[in-house]
């Protein structure tokens, strides 16, 4: 028997979250147990309801969706959020998946994604929809380019570690951290710290893997 997935919606606009109750509730093993219209009263539904996945918004009132995220993934570690938006640029997905999403599906993009998008984050995996995977694909053959040791610092950048965390878990000082922080972008021809973010978890199974 397939397990019921218990989701609380988050998003500001009533006849949104009607809409997303519908098209969920079609599915066999989705249950949408709660509501919520902002950040604060997300976490209050979520202490009174037993949630497997919140699907969060990112522009609502009392405080944005990648803030929330952040502080349902500090209350309640074992909910996975997956984000659901309007908003296409690459800087919030990066900082969503820093926050502690495990996704980011675009308003706009087809029904059949958000239950894909449910489905693959409730398994392990992190989903995108397919417009903004596109804009995060990049060659693998890149990657070959770094060193065991810039593969082990981007691994710890996929997990949202700072320089001084990250300098802590190998051993190095700050300086160094930063350094390889610098090389990684030059090999990979990465401008922000935004688009290393984006690139570390999109291939933090590569890094892993050490190339």
């Amino acid at each position: 028997m397939t397990p019921i997935i218990n989701i609380l919606l988050v998003d500001d606009h009533p006849l949104v979250r009607d809409g997303l109750r519908a098209r969920l509730e079609a599915v066999a093993s989705f249950r949408v147990v709660a509501e919520a219209g902002g950040a604060a009263e997300a976490l209050e539904q979520a202490a009174l309801h037993d949630i497997d996945l919140v699907l969060m918004d990112i522009n609502m009132r009392g405080g944005n969706g990648i803030e929330a995220t952040a502080r349902f993934k500090q209350a309640f570690p074992r909910i996975a959020v997956l984000i659901l938006s309007m908003h296409d640029k690459l800087e919030y997905v990066s900082q969503a998946i820093q926050a502690g999403a495990r996704g980011y599906v675009l308003k706009d993009a087809p029904g059949k994604d958000i239950v894909v998008a449910i489905e693959t984050v409730m398994s392990g995996g992190i989903y995108y929809s397919a417009a903004l995977a596109r804009q995060l694909a990049k060659p693998l053959s890149q990657e070959s380019q770094l060193t065991s040791r810039e593969h082990e610092v981007l691994r710890h950048i996929a997990n949202g570690e700072s320089n001084k965390q990250i300098a802590r878990a190998l051993d190095l000082s700050v300086r160094t951290v930063e350094t390889h922080r610098l090389n990684i972008k030059r090999k990979l021809g990465i401008e922000g710290q935004a688009e290393l973010i984006r690139f570390a978890v999109q291939h933090a199974q590569f890094a892993r893997d050490g190339g």
